[in-house]
């Protein structure tokens, strides 16, 4: 793994669907629109928020930009285009998790939202602040707890500062109930045992930028003892593969837990010529991981609290990767092509290939490993390829 560098070439800002084809200048059409267009990274972050993917979030926005210059081409009369666009997002946000709830309840592995990543030397979380100071990675895992309803009101009165009329407006319900919602709400992310992060942002950029590069630079380094003296006792490590991608499958916590599963990701022949480039996720400090072809394999976030990690998140899952850029293979899956792994009806047996994949990638150094850094499963496929290899 090469040193990190900053984000620069290769880094692509998340929400900028109007530099793409079919994007957002494909229904700015008339001057009304066009000015409306200012109001997009309010509603990026409302549908963002709401859904935590950034395709889903872009398709909400257009959709919504779609509808209104249908409703004025039919003869209506909008003369409020924030407030209309704002209900239209948010409204469409709560269809969409309503739909995607069943698929999320049955995601494979550790769920991580899609990350939007801006490069380390270009514009900051200051410029960005609903995403920076609202919709961290973190923040964003705990609203998967609430309902649709809940979830936007929530995000609309905490995050956004809306009234509780306006938030009855948009939501279509009485300000009453969206009193008792919200109540409601507070109490069941208040739960999760995670307040949001209230540093200002300029002080946290600052130190982030800089922990971030030690951090990194120790990983490439492969300087184990830097890393130990970087992360707090309870550490947590999570990765989203999606069932994709080389993912351990679960939160691991515990310092040298994690330190020895560092340790054997970064000796994996796969890892070893990978560079990093410094850019901020969710505006949080992180790095986006690039293969020799300079091809997106993973993105990781970093949380810090008192000079030291408290979380490691990293999504590698190539679904929600392809808003960064061109997404690599090097962590993909291949399952399906033993015996073994596919079940009698032709299945790919998902078990089966993750216990072979995963013991030939962390066998060569599998002494260095914890083995309980993994689950039980594929422990005890590591220890009986271990013994088999020993006689």
């Amino acid at each position: 793994m090469q040193v990190p560098e900053p984000g620069g070439q290769g880094v692509s800002p998340a929400g900028s669907r109007g530099q793409r084809a079919g994007g957002w200048d494909s229904v700015l059409g008339s001057a009304a629109e066009t000015g409306a267009a200012g109001y997009r990274p309010l509603l990026f972050s409302i549908a963002y928020g709401m859904t935590g993917s950034v395709g889903d979030a872009e398709d909400i926005v257009q959709d919504a930009f779609l509808g209104m210059t249908r409703a004025r081409q039919a003869g209506t009369v909008i003369a409020d285009p924030k407030a209309y666009l704002t209900t239209a997002v948010t409204r469409l946000g709560i269809n969409y998790l309503r739909s995607a709830r069943v698929l999320r309840e049955t995601y494979v592995g550790d769920w991580l939202p899609e990350p939007v990543v801006m490069p380390a030397d270009g514009p900051g979380p200051a410029e960005h602040a609903e995403l920076a100071d609202s919709l961290s990675m973190a923040f964003l895992v705990l609203l998967e707890a609430l309902a649709p309803v809940e979830r936007a009101v929530f995000m609309l009165r905490e995050v956004f500062g809306y009234g509780y009329a306006d938030v009855a407006r948009v939501t279509g319900k009485t300000e009453v109930n969206c009193r008792k919602i919200f109540v409601r709400a507070r109490q069941r992310i208040a739960a999760g045992g995670q307040a949001r992060d209230i540093v200002p942002v300029t002080a946290r950029r600052a130190e982030g930028e800089e922990l971030a590069r030690r951090f990194f630079e120790a990983a490439a380094g492969g300087d184990m003892d830097a890393l130990l003296g970087m992360l707090a006792p309870d550490v947590v490590f999570h990765d989203d593969g999606g069932g994709k991608a080389l993912a351990i499958g679960r939160p691991l916590a515990g310092r040298e837990r994690v330190v020895r599963l560092l340790a054997g990701l970064l000796h994996r022949d796969r890892i070893r010529d990978t560079s990093l480039r410094l850019a901020w996720v969710n505006g949080r400090p992180g790095a986006v991981v690039y293969d020799t072809g300079g091809r997106v394999a993973g993105v990781i976030g970093l949380d810090f609290a008192g000079g030291v990690v408290q979380t490691i998140r990293v999504v590698v899952n190539p679904d929600k990767l392809s808003h960064v850029g061109p997404v690599s293979d090097l962590l993909r899956r291949t399952w399906g092509s033993a015996p073994g792994d596919r079940e009698p009806g032709g299945q790919i047996n998902t078990d089966a290939g993750q216990v072979r994949e995963l013991v030939n990638d962390f066998h060569p150094t599998a002494d260095r490993v914890e083995i309980d850094a993994v689950p039980g499963w594929v422990a005890g496929a590591m220890v009986a390829r271990r013994r088999r290899t020993r006689r």
